[in-house]
């Protein structure tokens, strides 16, 4: 059976789960190998017969990708949002801003922890930036499905977008001198996430209102990666680490 060219190949259950239960129509069609039958994939196949999607044990494994061959997996439509009051939200909410990231390994888990601490949305460039792939979808074990993500060209005005609807903006830097600690949390933020390298943007960091770092207590590492760093900064902001 032939899917849709656009359609993503998802192999984490739990994506696939997601997907059904928000999307149903989206989901082209579900491959279960018998032999590698887990928990995770029985859910998926009872989700998707209660939804009538079509599923077999007939994989089509992907060429040039000996490692998944044999794998269970489900073709699922990319999601599309409506982006029209995209900062609108109860008080004290959060957003994030991925200011270039490049790795999609990142991208999907900072998914993730966005649809933990209930993030209202995620803002991406276009240029420079991972696509919202099947990696990203993976990755973020269902947390595409409950964040909306708006890809623009131009940051800067989101900033401008998200200041007009009264956001506070928060950029992170090793440098700087506020501490994650002295955040205030009684606002509305957009938090800035930079690129994994070169970090926020100089424009970028220009239009924040804060820029905070978060301090280390270790004398060997003083980073962390970029997406365990944007959670800590998540759970602050979402009073979740109290």
């Amino acid at each position: 059976m032939r899917v849709a060219t656009d359609a993503l190949r998802l192999l984490n259950p739990h994506s696939v789960l997601a997907a059904i239960q928000a999307r149903p129509k989206d989901v082209v069609r579900i491959g279960v190998d018998p032999a590698r039958h887990t928990p995770a994939w029985g859910q998926v196949l009872q989700a998707a017969q209660k939804a009538g999607i079509p599923c077999s044990g007939q994989l089509t494994g992907g060429r040039g990708s000996q490692e998944r061959q044999g794998a269970s997996e489900a073709w699922v439509l990319p999601r599309s949002y409506e982006y029209e009051n995209f900062f609108t939200g109860p008080e004290n909410s959060v957003w994030v801003a991925l200011d270039s990231l490049e790795d999609p390994q990142n991208v999907g888990a900072i998914v993730r922890s966005a649809a933990f601490f209930g993030v209202r949305g995620i803002v991406m460039t276009e240029l420079r930036s991972a696509p919202l792939s099947a990696t990203v979808y993976d990755i973020a074990s269902g947390g595409m499905e409950a964040v909306p993500c708006w890809r623009v060209t131009n940051l800067q005005r989101a900033l401008e977008k998200a200041k007009e609807a009264s956001l506070w903006v928060l950029g992170t830097s090793e440098h700087a001198k506020t501490s994650l600690r002295s955040v205030p949390r009684d606002r509305s933020w957009l938090f800035v996430v930079g690129n994994e390298e070169k970090g926020v943007r100089r424009l970028t960091a220009e239009s924040c209102d804060m820029m905070c770092g978060i301090p280390s207590v270790g004398n060997v590492v003083t980073s962390l990666n970029v997406s365990v760093a944007t959670a800590l900064v998540l759970g602050h902001l979402g009073n979740a680490l109290e």
